[in-house]
């Protein structure tokens, strides 16, 4: 009776264990797909532009929406879009909505000229969504995305700072791989 105990604890216990490390494999299954289909509706939202930059972490249920954007509206859309996903329990919404300035409606306009229309990173300015970023608060510059190369990363930096009454450029732009 003893050993049919054992073997009926056992095997309960390692049943336990294949459901714990089935339900682990499904959860990564499941988080990679929410991964994607947030990517997916992001870059969905009709009014998401190259002055906007919305970055995202999924942990578990939970989605944090980061960034910056700069009409009020796309923060909303960002989140609603978002928190209709089958798997997303909670929306953390932590995007900034960047305060409304002329002058920095004029920088932005700036950059875009000075980095998409300079003949060796017009490859850039090709498709729907830019790869390159630019954000503009109080006159400061974050450049935020992908590039080719490191010599690309550097030639949008110095086209980047050239701009008038730009008072520092933060280059966060990364190299694909």
């Amino acid at each position: 009776m003893t050993s049919r105990l054992r073997i009926a604890v056992a095997t309960l216990l390692f049943i336990i264990t294949l459901s714990a490390v089935a339900q682990n494999a499904t959860s990564g299954k499941s988080q990679d797909r929410i991964v994607k289909e947030v990517r997916h509706e992001l870059l969905m939202l009709p009014y998401f532009g190259v002055f906007d930059n919305i970055a995202f972490k999924v942990d578990g249920g939970t989605v944090t929406l980061l960034g910056q954007v700069v009409r009020p509206s796309l923060k909303s859309d960002a989140e609603n879009a978002v928190k209709h996903i089958e798997g997303v329990d909670r929306v953390d919404n932590q995007i900034e909505v960047l305060p409304p300035s002329p002058m920095d409606d004029q920088i932005r306009i700036a950059e875009f000229r000075a980095i998409y229309q300079y003949p060796s990173l017009q490859k850039y300015e090709l498709g729907v969504q830019k790869p390159i970023r630019i954000i503009v608060k109080g006159g400061r510059v974050t450049l935020e995305g992908v590039v080719d190369s490191e010599t690309d990363k550097n030639l949008v930096n110095v086209r980047a700072n050239s701009v008038p009454n730009v008072f520092g450029v933060t280059n966060n732009l990364k190299v694909q791989s």
